[in-house]
């Protein structure tokens, strides 16, 4: 079997790297403006409501040609309805979740156009970050978040923000992190843990009993805002699909404790998100996560240093493609920030999103115009 064929095989096989249970969880013209808010559902025999698959598609079609205002409105309309914080502070024990004991996976469409012919690059084994976690890992956390089968991890990375220069309280992650797709809305509970066990008090089996404050010392943040895509809220599911190609979200966290120091200020930095970029320019890129799937548990912060540059592939040609690196993390690390180093800074240009079974891959969206457009929209408050 040529080594082409055996990664058809895995690709046949494939399973995405996404969300990791923490307790029981079973798992367009110029004169015609785009509306940012989708179709409405319509009765149906066949089901309690379904949606007109002629006015979503109409409604997609659009998105690309959309204005700020028409993006601000989306964000206005669309975006996460803040929760009572000291419902989301009661909510929280004072003690770290149980670990994790079941993982959710999404499994990419074998139909797409060319994800069976994609040559993935050599498999990168993940390295655990040495503790105590350096200065400039502080920027990679842990999100922990309430679906509607109970709690779920994911990662995350803090992002600059424009507005606020040096006092940034963003965080990117994958859309599958933040809302759970077509017909459901996003996740409640939020809280994301910065440099979360960098002093490795819960690393190999320790600290059953730890507390938040040792595990989570850099802090807990509740999310006040999230946004993703429209692409996203119609058409996102746990199979892999052009959905993907734009799973990505932007949340705003404020401190658990109510200070009113920044994110960025509390972890000394942030990462630039890198828009448009090319996949051969992204030189030897790097992803972090942490991983909770076997045979890792989830209180580790992983990395993947791949030599090889992304290999692009696609669902859906019209949108901007997948890019795939060779990683063997697992179910937790969705949403980890994926770094590379641009005119000597290091900068943010993609998130985990679906992977395979063997845990020979990764991919990630590419963060294009689109990207771009729903960031900025989600700055104006």
């Amino acid at each position: 079997m040529t080594d082409q064929h055996r990664t058809a095989r895995r690709v046949r096989n494939a399973a995405a790297a996404a969300l990791v249970a923490v307790l029981a969880v079973t798992t367009a013209g110029c004169s015609q403006k785009a509306l940012p808010s989708p179709p409405p559902a319509k009765s149906s025999s066949a089901s309690k409501e379904s949606v007109d698959i002629g006015a979503l598609q109409n409604f997609l079609s659009r998105v690309p040609n959309w204005s700020s205002d028409d993006w601000k409105e989306w964000a206005s309309k669309n975006g996460f309805k803040p929760e009572d914080i000291e419902a989301i502070r009661s909510f929280w024990d004072t003690k770290k979740p149980a670990d994790p004991k079941k993982t959710t996976v999404i499994t990419p469409d074998e139909k797409a156009p060319s994800i069976r012919d994609v040559v993935f690059p050599p498999t990168v084994p993940a390295k655990a970050q040495p503790h105590p976690y350096a200065a400039d890992t502080a920027v990679i956390g842990k999100i922990f978040f309430e679906t509607d089968e109970g709690q779920a991890v994911c990662s995350g990375t803090v992002v600059s923000d424009p507005n606020n220069p040096g006092k940034s309280n963003l965080v990117w992650t994958a859309a599958h992190c933040a809302h759970g797709g077509k017909g459901k809305g996003y996740f409640t509970k939020v809280m994301f843990a910065p440099g979360y066990n960098r002093t490795g008090v819960t690393s190999n089996g320790k600290g059953r009993d730890a507390t938040w404050e040792q595990v989570a010392p850099l802090g807990r943040w509740l999310a006040t805002g999230m946004l993703v895509m429209p692409q996203w809220t119609q058409e996102g599911s746990m199979v892999g699909t052009a959905a993907n190609q734009f799973d990505f979200a932007v949340i705003r966290v404020a401190s658990l404790d109510g200070s009113d120091v920044s994110l960025e200020e509390t972890v000394g930095g942030s990462v630039p998100i890198l828009f448009n970029a090319k996949p051969e320019d992204l030189t030897a890129p790097r992803a972090y996560g942490y991983p909770a799937g076997k045979p890792y548990d989830g209180e580790e912060l992983e990395h993947c240093d791949s030599a090889a540059k992304p290999s692009p592939f696609v669902f859906d040609r019209s949108r901007p493609p997948m890019l795939a690196i060779g990683c063997s993390m697992t179910g937790g690390s969705s949403g980890g920030g994926w770094l590379t180093r641009q005119g000597g800074r290091t900068m943010l240009f993609s998130n985990v999103s679906i992977g395979d079974n063997a845990n020979h891959w990764q991919a990630g969206p590419t963060l294009g115009p689109d990207a771009k457009k729903m960031f900025d929209a989600f700055l104006v408050k």
